[in-house]
């Protein structure tokens, strides 16, 4: 049970970094800032500490068996709907002071929150995949 512990976090984190890189190239290129999304940060500890150790934990959301039957990609897809709803609904309005959805921030807000999510998701499962997930409850990888 460890093994498995140990892999959906590693697997969770790495999907993490690699949101948390996503957020800061779209920050760095103004796609976010163009589309009248104020999310813009600068790469650092202080930036990269929440969405690895998060996304880590998030990953263990793939040793449930939650969408058990769905191949990989929309395994990762649908499961990345839990962070998205907990950024949307807790951390924007009460941790962040940015409103219900992080419309205080820009209204498109909440699809940016899909979509980084999403990076989460398909990273997430895609490492699972070639780390030998299969063992994992229900995954058709």
């Amino acid at each position: 049970m460890i093994a498995k512990l140990s892999l959906g976090f590693a697997a969770g984190a790495l999907g993490g970094l690699a949101t948390a890189l996503t957020i800061w190239l779209f920050g760095l290129l103004g796609i976010t800032t163009a589309l009248g999304v104020s999310i813009a940060p600068s790469i650092g500890p202080s930036f990269l500490y929440g969405p690895i150790i998060w996304g880590g934990i998030w990953g263990w959301i793939f040793l449930t068996p939650l969408a058990a039957g769905l191949p990989l990609f929309a395994r990762g897809l649908l499961l990345s709907l839990g962070p998205s709803l907990v950024q949307c609904f807790v951390v924007f309005p009460f941790k962040l002071d940015a409103g219900v959805l992080g419309l205080a921030v820009g209204t498109l807000t909440p699809l940016f929150v899909l979509v980084f999510n999403a990076v989460w998701g398909l990273v997430t499962a895609a490492t699972l995949r070639t780390q030998g997930g299969t063992a994992l409850p229900g995954n058709r990888f």
